[in-house]
């Protein structure tokens, strides 16, 4: 009998690859977001399609109902933003889930968290999932991310069986976030190199991801309750990664140096005016950003690839050639 599956966040760029594979793998999937459009693609596909947002506390009960593995994939994921919100979507939005998962009998829930939590503005490589956090979040996104793992750890010791990932960097066909910004950056000016973009720093190929999530469907009660770092495992500086980009799309890279100083002080600036007068519209520099930019931060994989028998499957120059190759047919005159 075919199991019952939820993907939350199920039309972002993540959800809508896992929602896909587990129809492929022949699972009975309805994905659950916000975007009617992607949701009307999914549900072409045979997928269940729910449009609703993970701050409506009932709808979320309801599309809990009869499944037996919920994904929770829905975020307010954005360097910037009020924290009245992110806390409506990440905390309170996880409250939901889980609150739906225990009225409704799912037998697992499967997280996905973040990296960012581990952020500190300063170089960190090999970071351990157990390995001491920041005494201060880098921003409200890492903030509300964090006490969602909390409630999820909560919910484990009350008998939900859970499982934790930390993705760090998704990026692949369908992306609209890291690489589209840069190449956006480079077509309207230039793409700013903070400490000459020679900070090394992790990607994941999206479909490894997936392919992590999977793992956890059927993962042993010894991984339950516990958190996983997912990358690609193959460090690369940022230079390296917008040479190549730019080389396979057949574009000039246009880069400007600018000092960490410098950068780090234009986006306090913006922050503040975007605060003041501009209804916390995300600046082109936030503080974090630049950080991101310029600190080397690279994650250790051991506990991934021993309790769940993670394996990176596509490296990153095999992700930058099928980006390269899906944006060039996007953008096709």
């Amino acid at each position: 009998m075919k199991k019952r599956v939820l993907v939350t966040g199920g039309t972002g760029f993540l959800g809508r690859k896992l929602a896909a594979r587990l129809q492929e793998n022949g699972y009975l999937v309805t994905a659950l977001g916000r975007n009617e459009e992607v949701g009307l693609l999914l549900s072409k596909r045979g997928i269940g399609f729910v449009q609703a947002d993970i701050t409506d506390k009932e709808a979320v009960r309801r599309a809990c109902r009869d499944q037996e593995i919920v994904f929770h994939a829905a975020a307010f994921s954005s360097p910037w933003g009020k924290y009245k919100d992110m806390y409506a979507a990440n905390v309170a939005g996880t409250a939901h889930v889980i609150a739906g998962c225990k009225s409704q009998g799912v037998h697992r829930l499967i997280h996905v968290s973040t990296p960012s939590i581990y952020f500190g503005f300063e170089d960190r490589l090999g970071i351990k999932e157990s390995d001491p956090l920041p005494r201060r979040f880098a921003n409200t996104y890492a903030q509300t991310k964090y006490l969602a793992e909390l409630l999820v750890d909560k919910a484990f010791k009350e008998g939900l069986a859970t499982v934790t990932i930390r993705p760090r960097a998704l990026f692949g066909p369908g992306d609209n976030a890291i690489l589209p910004r840069l190449i956006r950056a480079n077509e309207e000016k230039f793409v700013p190199l903070i400490g000459g973009g020679r900070a090394t720093v992790d990607l994941t190929y999206v479909e490894n991801v997936v392919d992590a999530l999977l793992l956890c469907i059927d993962s042993p009660s010894s991984t339950w309750g516990q958190a996983y770092n997912i990358t690609n495992g193959e460090p690369v500086t940022m230079i390296e990664v917008l040479k190549e980009v730019f080389r396979r799309l057949g574009m000039p890279l246009r880069t400007r140096q600018i000092s960490y100083r410098r950068a780090y002080a234009a986006a306090w600036v913006m922050e503040l005016a975007s605060k003041a007068v501009l209804n916390y519209k995300e600046p082109i520099l936030t503080r974090y950003s630049v950080g991101v930019l310029a600190k080397s931060q690279t994650l250790d994989i051991t506990r991934a690839k021993e309790k769940l028998g993670y394996k990176p499957r596509v490296s990153i120059a095999e992700g930058i050639e099928a980006f390269t190759k899906w944006w060039r047919m996007q953008h096709e005159d």
